[in-house]
């Protein structure tokens, strides 16, 4: 059963995404330690696509990569 948007508009909140607006439905989510942002185009009680889905867990993995690296190099 695929996701609502605003379930995966909470986990980017959740993960430090910012929410720039856009036009129309869509919205944007940018995060300072990623170089790509996310565009989500659909109202927030509508099913995502499984390759939003796809992409924001993608983006979460390689931020919470990101986050260690730089924990273990602050241990250091």
């Amino acid at each position: 059963m695929p996701k609502k948007i605003r379930e995966l508009k909470n986990l980017l909140l959740q993960s430090g995404f910012t929410y720039k607006p856009a036009k129309g439905s869509h919205s944007k989510w940018i995060h300072p330690k990623l170089s790509k942002a996310i565009i989500i185009a659909g109202k927030d009680g509508s099913d995502a696509k499984q390759y939003l889905e796809k992409q924001i867990n993608e983006a979460i993995v390689e931020l919470n990569k990101i986050e260690t690296e730089e924990k273990e190099e602050s241990e250091e």
